[in-house]
């Protein structure tokens, strides 16, 4: 929470209309009151943001129609650390000491990711060359070295490619791409990898691996949610609602072109720029809608 917003709180509960809405229940309101102004409180508050900003940032990111379900895997992974960090700084251990409270965070998340985490996370993330040929974090392994990975990229590569053949043949692709083998040992295919999009080093470098190469640039343009599209619908039933019913499909497509325009024009805006509305653009200035 920004300095702004905990002075605009300030500024409520010692204004004098606060009075108007303390009538309704005085001793809620003096509860409330007590606690927005004591700093015990917003130091609980400050932690709290603190440790859970690293999942809000990383649920914010993947809740747009970027292409990032090959960044999922690894951003998971470092959400985690994140967490722990601000938790470990709070509690001023040391990182390899043990926390009960970040034990119970961290269960909670595992939990999550195992029940959200597919196959295709395991492939796309397999798929991205900046993971495959990890060599400067002695922390953080090559996809093909690690065995969750590997087991759940086999499983759906096995189910993409059924026919006996297409599945060596992608085995073998694969093989050559992650040991840095035949066509990928080229000097500036390896070069690249730090300046070019995922996408765009498959399209210039992943001709002599086809089934590797389309499965690439299937997966790593893909978006990890459907939450843009969602907006869309939701957008579509705002207008065409119960009340609105008699627009005639086209009518109702032209407002939602027209209510989408708005909001990107909305980013141009002093307000936006101050970030007074900047909070409440879930796609983000930077994420399309």
């Amino acid at each position: 929470m920004n300095h702004n917003m905990r002075l605009e709180i300030f500024t409520m509960v010692i204004s004098e209309e606060w009075s108007t809405y303390r009538d309704d229940d005085v001793e809620k309101a003096n509860f409330v009151k007590s606690k927005l102004l004591n700093d015990n409180s917003w130091d609980k508050v400050s932690y709290i943001i603190d440790f859970t900003r690293p999942i809000y940032d990383m649920i914010r990111f993947c809740d747009t129609d970027k292409p990032c379900l090959h960044l999922v895997y690894e951003m998971w992974d470092s959400m985690i650390e994140r967490v722990k960090f601000e938790i470990y700084k709070k509690e001023e251990r040391e990182m390899s000491d043990f926390s009960v409270f970040y034990d119970v965070v961290y269960e909670i998340l595992v939990a999550r990711w195992a029940k959200n985490n597919t196959p295709l996370h395991c492939l796309a993330h397999s798929l991205n060359p900046s993971e495959a040929w990890l060599t400067e974090d002695s922390t953080r392994i090559s996809p093909h070295k690690d065995g969750e990975i590997s087991t759940e990229r086999m499983k759906c590569c096995r189910r993409l490619f059924p026919s006996t053949e297409d599945h060596t043949k992608v085995m073998i692709e694969y093989a050559l791409f992650s040991t840095k083998s035949g066509p990928f040992e080229d000097l500036t295919c390896i070069l690249e990898i730090s300046t070019m999009e995922p996408k765009l080093w498959w399209a210039n470098f992943g001709a002599h691996t086809p089934y590797l190469q389309t499965l690439a640039f299937k997966l790593l343009g893909q978006p990890s949610s459907s939450s843009c599209a969602e907006r869309n619908w939701s957008t579509y039933s705002f207008i065409h609602s119960l009340k609105r019913n008699k627009l005639t499909t086209s009518r109702a497509e032209d407002l939602v072109y027209i209510h989408n325009n708005l909001r990107l024009l909305s980013r141009n805006t002093q307000d936006y720029q101050d970030e007074k509305t900047k909070q409440w653009d879930v796609g983000g200035h930077e994420g399309d809608i």
